[in-house]
């Protein structure tokens, strides 16, 4: 249940809103269509709202007893949408594997693993594969593709722009904004990781992805949030094909966060461009370093 824990509640949520006393509930298999969960989440569902007095569940029938208290939902903060579970799940499925061009997806197993349904995870596939990441191949299947040296300076172009105008954003956030409690939190994040380094650097990557989408959500920009998907799978994943000299890599990257945490801090602009600018350099940089050795369009 622990991969499926986000899923169940942000789903056990969304049904529990849902009930009136009175009501009768439908099969399993029905509430798992229309959650676009598994059954297993469904079933799990069911067996929270029983336990906690709202549903009286006799085998096939299921009677709401009384509608959800407030105490009874999860909060806000324990659940995600549905979008950034699979996503999270893609990544980590992809980076435990050490993907390589040509690697197989699965569509099936992969929401079977998530634990929801294929629909969403169909989609999910489908936003990436517009951005030339993945191939749709037959039977639920995709193939992980590979990336040139100008696909990769193209994303860096496009991703410079957008955290450059990002970051302004940012640092223009009135002071009781939650995205500077956030901000707070990221960077003790950094330092709690720099206190043992030696052992955690490989949980950089996980740091890297929060500090950088914090500050791409404060644009508020449709656009930015739509293609900082692409941008995460390129700088969160496909760089780490070569792990030579990442331990370096990712302390001097932790580095310059701190310096571009203290620039935001400062509300001032002229040092959060350099320090954003500078950090991008750096990455891009590695981005580059790291690319599998292949002609740049094969000739």
């Amino acid at each position: 249940m622990a991969r499926q824990n986000t899923v169940f509640k942000e789903a056990f949520n969304r049904y529990a809103a849902a009930l009136d006393a009175g009501q009768a509930l439908p099969s399993e298999p029905e509430i798992a269509l229309g959650l676009n969960v598994s059954r297993s989440t469904a079933r799990a569902i069911l067996s929270r709202l029983s336990d906690l007095g709202i549903v009286q569940w006799n085998k096939r029938q299921k009677v709401v007893l009384r509608r959800p208290a407030d105490e009874d939902f999860y909060p806000q903060e324990e659940t995600d949408s549905l979008h950034d579970i699979i996503e999270r799940s893609f990544m980590r499925r992809i980076l435990a594997d050490d993907a390589a061009p040509g690697t197989q997806i699965n569509e099936l197993e992969l929401a079977r693993e998530i634990g929801t349904g294929t629909t969403s995870v169909r989609e999910f596939l489908i936003r990436f594969s517009r951005f030339g990441l993945i191939e749709k191949r037959p039977n639920s299947h995709w193939t992980l593709k590979g990336f040139t040296r100008d696909f990769a300076l193209e994303l860096a172009d496009v991703r410079e722009m957008f955290e450059l105008h990002s970051a302004a954003h940012f640092g223009r956030l009135p002071d009781d904004n939650p995205a500077w409690q956030r901000l707070a939190e990221i960077k003790a994040e950094h330092y709690t990781l720099l206190e043992d380094f030696d052992a955690r650097f490989r949980d950089f990557s996980a740091l890297d992805e929060r500090f950088h989408l914090l500050i791409h959500k404060a644009a508020r920009n449709r656009f930015i949030a739509d293609f900082y998907d692409a941008i995460a799978i390129i700088f969160h994943y496909h760089y780490q094909w070569n792990k030579a000299f990442a331990r370096e890599r990712n302390e001097r990257a932790v580095h310059e966060h701190l310096d571009y945490i203290t620039a935001l801090e400062s509300r001032d602009l002229a040092a959060i461009d350099r320090a954003c600018r500078l950090h991008l350099a750096s990455a891009r940089q590695t981005l580059l370093q790291s690319l599998p050795q292949i002609a740049d369009e094969a000739g």
